[in-house]
């Protein structure tokens, strides 16, 4: 095993513990701060880790929930598990591996 750097989105978290339970809480609250997006665009925001963030948006959200960036993403290590050998025909149990099945059909009369 092995392990490998990620990034980790607390937006949930930092929300939930403000008393904000529902992505539609950060609607208004971004809007008064001039950050447009729309709801469904929140919800993913909320619910998903971004790939990319505005810093508008980013700035917004840690102004909304008093945090910093360093709060909202959060640089972790994760174990990562190495694919198996190629060499193996599938999964098993213990030393246990499947058989392959093979159909027989009765001889037909001519």
């Amino acid at each position: 095993m092995s392990t490998k750097t990620v990034i980790r989105w607390n937006l949930r978290q930092l929300m939930a513990e403000n008393g904000m339970f529902a992505t539609t809480d950060l609607v208004e609250p971004l809007h008064r701060r001039g950050v447009e997006i729309s709801r469904q665009m929140v919800h993913r925001v909320a619910t998903k880790p971004p790939l990319r963030i505005n810093l508008d948006l980013l700035a917004a959200l840690c102004d909304i929930l008093a945090c910093t960036p360093n709060d909202l993403l959060e640089l972790a290590q994760e174990q990562v598990v190495e694919p198996a050998a190629s060499g193996d025909i599938g999964p098993g149990i213990g030393d246990l591996r499947p058989i392959r099945a093979t159909i027989r059909r009765p001889n037909q009369a001519e």
